[in-house]
């Protein structure tokens, strides 16, 4: 299947794919935060209608681009990544799942991810794949999901390592010490599991 944007590559895929895989059969829905067009989307609702079990994908976006950078956020590439850059509707992003031959569609909220509220999250999650850009952008979905991870839920987040995305780095970081727990990064992806 063909990729819907340049945002992440086949090898990205392959690992979001194979780590989804391992909670098949952990109790909990799929979050995806920071959708875009529908990228890793498409292939996650795929790949769980493949399973043919009762777990939903979730899927959370502003819909207006990035958000202003924090401190945390700023490096030395400077220009790259601005406030708005990134926008895709969910128009777009409702036509792509279906013209990837998606049977059913994610639950879909647009927001930032500061203003959403435990409501608006499932009650338990199996997996989340974190792809805020931003320092703030994956702390403020760790911090509302982190309590409805089950045991062995796993979360993936994109842009760990990328020079133009520090922010991102720095809140795995963190939230791996502050929690005590290890990650492995493969291509520009952390993993960690919640214990």
């Amino acid at each position: 299947m063909k990729l819907l944007s340049d945002q992440v590559d086949e090898r990205e895929i392959k690992v979001v794919l194979r780590e989804l895989g391992k909670t098949k059969d952990l109790a909990g829905d799929v979050v995806e935060f920071g959708c875009f067009v529908g990228t890793t989307s498409v292939f996650m609702a795929k790949k769980m209608e493949e399973w043919g079990r009762e777990k939903a994908l979730w899927l959370y976006d502003s819909f207006e681009g990035l958000p202003e950078k924090s401190r945390q956020d700023e490096n030395s590439l400077g220009v790259d990544f601005k406030k708005g850059e990134l926008l895709a509707t969910k128009k777009q992003l409702v036509a792509n799942l279906r013209k990837s031959g998606v049977k059913k569609l994610p639950k879909i909220t647009k927001g930032w991810f500061s203003e959403l509220k435990p409501e608006q999250v499932p009650a338990r999650i199996s997996f989340a794949f974190l792809d805020g850009d931003y320092y703030h952008s994956i702390l403020d979905p760790l911090e509302l999901i982190w309590q409805k991870l089950e045991s062995g839920a796993i979360v993936v987040v994109d842009d760990y390592g990328n020079h133009a995305l520090p922010g991102a780095s720095q809140a795995v970081d963190e939230w791996c010490k502050k929690y005590n727990i290890p990650k492995k990064v493969e291509a520009t992806l952390a993993i960690f599991q919640k214990p």
